[in-house]
């Protein structure tokens, strides 16, 4: 199977981390961030993350691919139960931390942004979106300050470093995503347990962290 990406998106972060838990072979293909056509040609519009299984059909949506390869061998992993407070902290934490996240990203070496013309077209349609990213830059210490002040409210949900609520769940592919992102950010205070959770779900899902290319 292949699995159509861009390294620092999110949601492309969740369709990864599946076929890493379940140690499935996976073909990934990082798409040019101006790369119209490879996505609508698969799906009829651009967006990411896209599946396309060995009989040449596509599946996009994140949370889809995620149940679809979950229950794959019928012998699925996410089975624990949600936590509200995750739910709660993660769209808390959402409300703000793109203007955080995305004047890093843009600056960052992604490969989605291999060509001038590729960052160009994400910096347009982000600050379109949340602002002029040399504005958002001068607020970033206050940011990190917000960031790692809710880092500590996340610590007390924590059970185990190897799942959220002690047993895999959707709450571990909704969470480790951003805690994923966080990673671009030089300056962020982690807890212990934040920290433990961070570098576990990146050796159980296969996914690098970002504190190599940390700004």
């Amino acid at each position: 199977m292949k699995l159509y990406i861009y390294d620092h998106c999110p949601f492309c972060v969740k369709a990864r981390m599946i076929f890493g838990l379940k140690n499935l072979p996976l073909e990934l293909i990082v798409m040019l961030n101006d790369d119209e056509q490879t996505p609508k040609k698969l799906i009829g519009q651009k967006m990411a993350p896209i599946l396309q299984q060995a009989d040449g059909s596509a599946v996009p949506e994140s949370m889809d691919i995620v149940r679809l390869v979950d229950k794959y061998d019928h012998q699925p992993l996410l089975n624990g139960k949600s936590n509200p407070a995750i739910s709660d902290w993660l769209r808390h934490v959402n409300g703000y931390v793109n203007k955080l996240l995305l004047p890093r990203i843009a600056d960052a070496s992604f490969a989605e942004f291999a060509t001038p013309e590729a960052r160009s077209y994400f910096s347009e349609k982000k600050q379109a979106s949340v602002g002029d990213f040399s504005e958002l830059r001068k607020h970033a210490p206050g940011l990190i300050k917000n960031i790692s002040d809710d880092l500590r409210q996340l610590d007390k949900l924590i059970v185990k470093p190897n799942a959220v609520n002690g047993e895999l769940s959707e709450d571990d592919i909704h969470l480790f995503p951003l805690l994923r992102s966080l990673t671009l950010v030089n300056g962020i205070e982690w807890p212990s347990r934040v920290a433990d959770y961070r570098d576990n779900m990146a050796k159980q899902t296969q996914v690098n962290l970002l504190s190599s290319i940390a700004a």
